[in-house]
C-alpha cells in the first residue's frame, strides 16, 4: 500500500527536539536533510505544508541567552527574535532546492472566528496554488491564554491539516512511533504499526509530557490523531532524527505508526 499514491496535499509537523541539538541550538544538518526530502516530495507533485517548531530555540541561540527562559514573557521575546531567524534558515535551504516558502503564524482564535478561518483557508489554498511551501508556527509572541494558544504544534498541525483539507499528516517525533510502553525506559517495548481506533486502551498507554526541549509528548500526538482522523485524515507518527526515512513512504513502504481515518474525507 502506498500512502502517498492518492495524497495530493500533506502536512508535515516537526518538533523542537528534532530540530535542535542537546545544547538547544538548531541542528542545521538535520534541517537541511528535512528540507531536501520535502523538496523531493514537492517535486513529485505533492503539495507540502510544514508546521515547524524551533522559534524559541532559534531566538535563544541568536541572542546568546544561554538556556531556554522560564517566564512566559521571556519565551515570547525569544520567539519573536527566533521566528525570523528560523524562516531565514528555511528560506535559504528551500531556495537551494528551487522552492519558495511563505510564513504563516496562527493563533487558536483563527479557527473559531468564521471570517478569519475563511481568510486562513483562502491564504493556504492560494499559496499552494502558487507552488509555495507554507511554513506554519504558533504565534507564540502574542498567544497568552487558552483562547489563543494551541498548546503545542502537535495540536496546531492537526488543525492545519483539517483547515487545508490535507490527505495525510506526518508527525515527526524523536521516537520511531507509538509503542505499547515507553521505549526509553522499557527495552522490550513493542512498536504498534497500525492503530485502527484511538480508544481508552490506547489512551492509557500514552505517557505525560515531552522532552526537555519539546513541549509535546505522546498524549498530545494522540490528541492530534483524534482531531485529524475524525476529519477523515490519517496520520503517521515517525522518527524525524533521520529525515531520509520519509523516502520509504514515498516508495510505498510502511514506517512508524499509522493512525487510520475511520471515514472517508468529504
Amino acid at each position: 500500500m502506498s500512502y502517498f499514491r492518492d495524497s495530493r496535499r500533506i502536512v508535515v509537523k516537526v518538533g523542537t527536539s528534532t530540530l535542535t541539538h542537546s545544547t538547544g541550538h538548531l541542528n542545521l544538518r538535520r534541517i537541511e536533510k528535512l528540507v531536501k526530502v520535502l523538496s523531493d516530495m514537492k517535486n513529485s507533485g505533492i503539495q507540502v505544508v510544514l508546521v515547524s517548531s524551533g522559534a524559541v530555540s532559534a531566538g535563544v541561540a541568536k541572542i546568546g541567552f544561554g538556556t531556554i527562559p522560564e517566564t512566559p514573557e521571556a519565551k515570547q521575546a525569544m520567539a519573536a527574535i527566533g521566528q525570523s531567524e528560523l524562516m531565514k534558515i528555511y528560506d535559504k535551504f528551500f531556495s537551494d532546492y528551487g522552492h519558495t516558502v511563505a510564513q504563516i503564524l496562527m493563533t487558536k482564535d483563527v479557527l473559531t472566528n468564521p471570517s478569519r478561518r475563511s481568510a486562513a483557508e483562502n491564504t493556504f489554498n492560494r499559496l499552494l496554488e502558487m507552488n509555495c511551501i507554507p511554513i506554519v508556527n504558533e504565534n507564540d509572541s502574542v498567544s497568552t491564554d487558552e483562547l489563543t494558544k494551541f498548546g503545542g504544534n502537535d495540536i496546531l498541525s492537526a488543525h492545519v491539516a483539517t483547515l487545508c483539507e490535507a490527505d495525510l499528516l506526518l508527525n515527526l517525533s524523536d521516537v520511531d512511533g507509538f509503542y505499547d510502553s515507553d521505549p526509553r525506559t522499557n527495552p522490550d517495548a513493542r512498536l504498534i504499526e497500525r492503530v485502527e481506533e484511538i480508544n481508552d486502551e490506547i489512551l492509557a498507554i500514552a505517557g505525560g509530557a515531552g522532552t526537555a526541549r519539546g513541549t509535546g509528548g505522546m498524549i498530545a500526538k494522540l490528541n492530534a490523531a483524534m482531531i485529524v482522523t475524525a476529519a477523515g485524515i490519517p496520520m503517521f507518527i515517525l522518527n524525524g532524527q533521520e529525515p531520509e526515512i520519509l523516502y520509504a513512504l514515498l516508495d510505498g513502504g510502511h514506517i512508524g505508526t499509522y493512525f487510520c481515518a475511520p471515514k472517508s474525507k468529504k
